[in-house]
C-alpha cells in the first residue's frame, strides 16, 4: 500500500476544516441573517461583505467550538495511522462523528425525510439505502433546515424596518414631499432604533442561544 505523505495529510485536514466551517456549522444561518439585517437597514455595503462574513465565521466557530474540540480529541484518541487509504477513510469517519451529532440536533425531520425519500427514488438499483444517520443525507438536510430558519428569522427582523419605511413614506406624502426619497430619511431612523436596542449584541445573542446545548 502506498504510504500517505505529510502534504496529503495536511491537505486532508485543511480541506476537512474548510468543509466543516462552511457546511457543518452555524455559518450558513448566521451569514444569511446578518446579510438580511444589513439589507433591512437599507445599507448596501456597510458593513462590508468581508466584515459580515468574518463575523458570521467567528460566531459559527464560537458555537461549534465544542464540536471541533470533540472531533480533534476523537482523532487524537483513535490511534489510526495514516499509512493507507482505508485508514484515512476510517479517520474521516471518526472526525465527522461529532459534526453528525451536531447536525442531527438541528435538522428539521421533514427535510431529512424528504432527502431519504428522494434517495430511495434516485438510488434505485444501486444497492444503496438511505437513513437519517447517513452523512450524505444529513448535510443537505441540515443546510436546507438552516436556510429555512435563517429566512424565518430574517422575515421577523425585516418587519420593524418595513414599518419605519412605510411610516416615513406616508409622512413625506402627507407633507407633499414626494420628490424626497424615503430611504434618505428612513435609514437614520432605522440606525437609531438598531443602536438604541443594541441590535448587534441582541442579534448575536439570539443566534447563539438558538444552538444552546448543541
Amino acid at each position: 500500500m502506498e504510504d500517505l505523505s505529510t502534504p496529503l495529510v495536511l491537505g486532508f485536514v485543511a480541506g476537512f476544516f474548510l468543509l466543516a466551517v462552511l457546511t457543518l456549522t452555524a455559518f450558513v444561518k448566521i451569514s444569511v441573517v446578518l446579510m438580511v439585517i444589513r439589507q433591512g437597514l437599507g445599507l448596501q455595503q456597510v458593513p462590508s461583505n468581508i466584515i459580515v462574513l468574518a463575523l458570521a465565521l467567528f460566531l459559527a466557530l464560537f458555537v461549534s467550538a465544542p464540536v471541533f474540540s470533540a472531533s480533534l480529541s476523537a482523532v487524537l484518541d483513535s490511534g489510526v495511522e495514516l499509512n493507507t487509504a482505508q485508514n484515512l477513510f476510517d479517520l474521516w469517519n471518526v472526525a465527522i462523528a461529532p459534526f453528525q451529532t451536531f447536525m442531527g440536533r438541528n435538522i428539521d425531520p421533514e427535510h431529512a425525510q424528504f432527502f431519504i425519500a428522494s434517495a430511495e427514488e434516485l438510488w434505485v438499483g444501486s444497492g444503496l439505502s438511505a437513513t437519517v444517520e447517513d452523512f450524505v443525507i444529513q448535510v443537505p438536510a441540515f443546510m436546507i433546515s438552516e436556510l429555512t430558519e435563517a429566512f424565518r428569522i430574517g422575515f421577523l427582523l425585516y418587519l420593524p424596518f418595513i414599518a419605519i419605511d412605510l411610516a416615513i413614506t406616508g409622512i413625506l406624502m402627507a407633507l407633499g414631499m414626494q420628490m424626497v426619497q424615503p430611504n434618505i430619511i428612513a435609514v437614520p431612523f432605522k440606525l437609531l432604533l438598531f443602536v438604541f436596542v443594541d441590535g448587534w449584541a441582541r442579534l448575536a445573542e439570539g443566534l447563539l442561544v438558538g444552538y444552546g446545548g448543541a
